[in-house]
């Protein structure tokens, strides 16, 4: 292989990212990328830009911890639901009713856990929860945001909420399915999500950058960071409802309205975390680990085609042709997802190739960009990794 010419490759990379920075498209990234190729390991790693802007201007590095956004979705929740079902708890074709009862209401009886991981149940994309709950605080003056009790009255009217069209009959990214995931997790488990996700994940993968950020209040009702860790943190957007910059705090207004810690969203990690987590699921796809279950990271990673015409598989993405974040490179042998935030992660399952891209795109200039950078990105690396 020709390593002049990789190099020169992936410098293309490092100058679409410059210029993604220059033109405002992002305040900053950290991007790692890794492929074996002749018996050896390429790997890519990039950061640069600011990880915050204002209240003040800190560099991003590549140890910046990021609000991963509806990663949380395939990072914690749906690898704490295959291990619950490694752990024989649950079964992938059981009707989610049966460990939520209240979710039995309104015609959900049918509504399986495969249903909820391949956003197939039928369930209502998104709702403003949040704005339910300010506008109750208005009326009776009674604080609920981001409480145990506003926890459990978002859980109790998504449980109870209804259908809008049958299970199995499309397929509606949402980030509902994974609330209710996440109470499940919780009830099977009789832990919480944070401290499951923590215990069978993040602490035997090494992730020790990684966990969920749950809310405490001060008075001036700004949550509190653990020792040390605040400065480290990627800021993102200016809340127009929290009437500040949110610098670790959790960016989904649900998740902050149910505490900081929900299913579909409220991780934090550094880049190399998502990562070394993106390796050992690779690892053991390819039968050189068992870190993971290994018959459940097959079938997990498998499209369900449910319905026919979806590419979701269980809790991940698949790549679809022709438009898919992931570029045109990446086999349809992959998996991925993206977050709100600004985050990605794919892996190639079977060229092995991971691209992780973290940004803070959300942070005060290109919340309303289309941000259009990730499949460019994606693109460039493959091209420099493969160059000949």
């Amino acid at each position: 292989m020709k390593r002049s010419l990789i190099k020169r490759k992936l410098g293309k990379v490092e100058r679409a990212l410059d210029k993604a920075i220059e033109s405002a498209e992002i305040p900053g990234a950290v991007v790692l990328a890794r492929m074996p190729r002749e018996g050896e390991v390429l790997e890519f790693a990039w950061a640069q830009g600011l990880a915050v802007m204002r209240p003040e201007r800190l560099p991003m590095t590549r140890e910046t911890i990021f609000d991963l956004a509806s990663l949380t979705k395939n990072i914690a929740t749906t690898t704490a639901v295959m291990w619950l079902v490694d752990d024989g708890l649950v079964a992938l074709d059981d009707p989610v009713a049966k460990y939520l009862p209240t979710f039995g209401e309104r015609g959900k009886e049918g509504v399986t856990l495969r249903h909820l991981l391949s956003h197939s149940a039928g369930l209502k994309p998104w709702r403003g929860y949040h704005e339910l709950m300010l506008a109750r605080e208005r009326r009776t003056g009674e604080r609920t945001l981001g409480t145990p009790e506003g926890r459990a009255w978002i859980l109790d009217r998504v449980l109870r909420s209804g259908l809008v069209h049958e299970p199995g009959e499309a397929a509606v990214y949402g980030d509902l399915d994974f609330i209710v995931l996440g109470a499940l997790v919780e009830n099977v488990s009789k832990q919480p999500l944070e401290r499951f996700c923590a215990e069978r994940i993040f602490e035997p993968l090494g992730m020790k950058g990684t966990g969920f950020l749950p809310i405490t209040q001060r008075e001036d009702e700004t949550p509190t960071l653990p020792d040390g860790i605040g400065r480290r943190m990627a800021a993102t957007e200016n809340c127009p409802w929290r009437k500040r910059i949110l610098w670790g705090e959790v960016h989904d207004p649900n998740a902050f309205a149910m505490g900081g810690v929900a299913g579909h969203a409220g991780l934090f990690a550094p880049a190399d975390d998502v990562l070394n987590f993106a390796q050992v699921f690779l690892d053991v796809w390819h039968g050189r680990s068992e870190a993971l279950p290994p018959a459940l990271v097959k079938q997990f990673s498998e499209r369900q085609s449910i319905p026919a015409n979806s590419d979701w598989a269980l809790g991940w993405d698949t790549p679809t042709l022709g438009q898919s974040s992931s570029g045109q490179y990446f086999s349809v042998r992959s998996v991925g997802h993206l977050g709100f935030t600004g985050t990605s992660v794919w892996i190639d399952l079977e060229r092995e190739a991971i691209v992780v891209m973290l940004t803070n795109r959300a942070h005060l200039i290109a919340k309303r960009s289309r941000f259009e950078l990730r499949p460019r990105i994606h693109d460039l690396i493959i091209e420099g990794l493969t160059a000949d």
